[in-house]
């Protein structure tokens, strides 16, 4: 089944490369959305996909790159947005 979630990333998320960790992540993935960088220094992420690619992508998320370093990840469910692919924005 679809789903679709918002994720709030902390940590040290910016200037390591993680929007675009995120993008190949989500390609694997077959997920569809965004990622941006916040102004409070957090990643702000729009993903869709199926229930099982999704709980993937979390979990990479989780992890972030190795060059990163993610201290949490709020994760809250919203209706499906029709996205046709993942994509960083500013």
């Amino acid at each position: 089944m679809k789903r679709s979630y918002v994720m709030k990333v902390t940590g040290r998320v910016q200037n390591v490369g993680f929007r675009y960790f995120a993008v190949k992540e989500a390609q694997k993935e077959g997920i569809t959305g965004f990622v941006r960088n916040e102004r409070d220094g957090s990643v702000y992420i729009e993903a869709e996909g199926e229930e099982e690619a999704l709980d993937r992508f979390y979990l990479r998320i989780r992890k972030g790159p190795m060059w990163g370093r993610v201290d949490r990840v709020t994760l809250t469910e919203q209706p499906l947005r029709g996205f046709e692919e993942f994509v960083v924005r500013s």
